[in-house]
């Protein structure tokens, strides 16, 4: 095939039969573990809510203050009825999971196969395994009614920036998004405003997505008075916008 002149080669004209099949075999297979994950996740998570989307860093111990703040805002939202979602891991995963454990709701990890620091932790109702990332992240988006964010790297700010992009461009409905530790995240809310907003990358509507809170307490406060509004269920119409995420 060509295209402008340059010769785009597809598969089933490659001359090595075998290289060609392999490759097909290989990108099916692929493909069905790809599906597996999703169907997984849907058939233990979709009658889930409401919950909420906990993310931090995997490295932060049980001695770190946030870990300690965690474990206190996990529990309230699991006493106030939410079941809480995490990475699965350890750090202010484990936190979450461990702080929703002991309160009345579930308590739910996706865990991920890494090289490196991901170990299951033990505080879980529900524990789902996926190779993925964006499986994962789809999962944490799609079944959570707002997200709290602990400090962490570049995982958190994966899923912080993902989950903001999908609100920013509706392809997501709006929820609460509350950011966790003043001084952690003054650095970068400082940025987005004096840079990304002054550049005009971004609007100042999208900062008012966020919102910045320390207290524990005003966390679930916050989130219950998001909802006061509009129900906490997802629309029909919000629900067939979240089939394409």
């Amino acid at each position: 095939m060509e295209q402008n002149g340059k010769n785009l080669l597809r598969l089933r004209q490659v001359t090595d039969k075998d290289r060609a099949t392999s490759q097909k075999a290989r990108e099916s297979w692929h493909m069905f573990t790809i599906m597996a994950e999703f169907i997984e996740s849907t058939e233990r998570l979709s009658e889930l809510r409401p919950a909420v989307s906990i993310f931090g860093s995997a490295r932060l111990k049980q001695d770190n203050p946030y870990y300690i703040k965690c474990v206190d805002v996990a529990r309230r939202l699991s006493d106030a009825g939410f079941a809480v979602i995490s990475g699965g891991g350890p750090g202010i995963m484990e936190a979450a999971n461990k702080g929703a454990f002991e309160g009345k709701s579930v308590s739910i990890g996706l865990n991920i196969e890494l090289p490196h620091e991901q170990t299951t932790n033990l505080w879980q109702n529900i524990s789902i395994s996926f190779r993925h990332f964006f499986a994962r992240k789809v999962a944490f988006v799609k079944y959570a009614d707002a997200y709290v964010v602990f400090p962490g790297g570049f995982g958190t700010l994966d899923e912080l920036t993902e989950a903001m992009t999908l609100i920013q461009t509706g392809k997501s409905r709006q929820i609460p998004v509350i950011l966790v530790g003043t001084e952690f995240w003054r650095g970068l809310l400082g940025w987005l405003r004096d840079t990304m907003l002054a550049n005009g990358a971004i609007s100042e509507k999208d900062l008012d997505l966020i919102q910045l809170i320390d207290e524990p307490a005003n966390i679930v406060d916050a989130i219950f008075a998001f909802y006061e509004a509009r129900a906490i269920e997802p629309s029909e119409e919000e629900r067939q916008k979240m089939l394409y995420l």
